[in-house]
């Protein structure tokens, strides 16, 4: 058992992305990494990626003070693309890839970054804390299993119902400008308002996702790994 998935943590991850925007998204980061400068180098673009949720989060919680401040946010989302999306792009256009470092610091700064988009949110004056946490539970467990599914296929799928990491920053800026635009909104439901209900239906479809593909790969796991009868371990 021990020597079957220390093979399947060794064999090469097969990237499972087909949203909306991934063809042109491809074409327009291909040619940004042709023209960027020999001294950028991944690392620098991972760094500007945090340095952008930092501004997201930032932005959010100095609208409690000005509306304006969401136009930070916006930059921040634009920033954040920018180096999320160009540091793999760029090691590999220089084939000039460390797999395991590159998906290790990837990845966890992905989940650091997650957590200033989303609590940032919910310090906002436009959605409350507790709703902005269900959305945030929803994408970490989506996380969980997409890194479970590495470990245990060899797959990494970036993109569900073809939207990906790109659609949710366009969602999120689509989501910020009406705030700018609106305003604080009255409750509908509850104490909770339009913009609680965007952000909590988002959470509880991510988590309800999570669910559905647990159970999806748990049975396709079972069916490729039977149990061992114990007079097989004997041979």
């Amino acid at each position: 058992m021990t020597k079957s998935l220390q093979k399947v943590g060794k064999a090469p991850i097969e990237r499972t992305q087909d949203s909306f925007v991934a063809g042109f998204e491809r074409r327009v980061l291909t040619w940004i990494c042709g023209r960027l400068p020999g001294w950028v180098k991944p690392d620098m673009l991972t760094f500007a990626g945090m340095m952008g949720a930092v501004l997201v989060f930032a932005g959010y919680l100095a609208s409690n003070i000005n509306a304006d401040w969401l136009w930070l946010s916006i930059g921040g989302y634009v920033l954040h693309w920018f180096g999320d999306s160009l540091d793999g792009s760029l090691a590999r256009f220089r084939a000039i890839e460390r797999p395991r470092y590159g998906y290790f610091l990837d990845h966890s700064c992905d989940g650091f970054a997650t957590v200033l988009v989303v609590v940032g949110i919910g310090l906002s004056s436009y959605v409350e804390l507790e709703v902005a946490l269900i959305a945030l539970a929803g994408y970490l467990l989506m996380s969980i299993h997409a890194f479970l599914s590495v470990r245990v296929m060899g797959e990494l799928r970036l993109s569900y119902f073809n939207a990906g990491p790109t659609e949710l920053r366009l969602a999120l800026i689509a989501l910020t400008v009406t705030m700018w635009i609106l305003g604080h909104e009255e409750p509908i439901l509850w104490q909770l308002n339009g913009f609680d209900l965007f952000v909590g239906g988002a959470g509880l479809l991510l988590i309800g996702l999570f669910v559905i593909q647990t159970a999806a790969t748990a049975r396709r796991l079972a069916h490729e790994d039977p149990p061992v009868r114990s007079d097989d371990r004997l041979h």
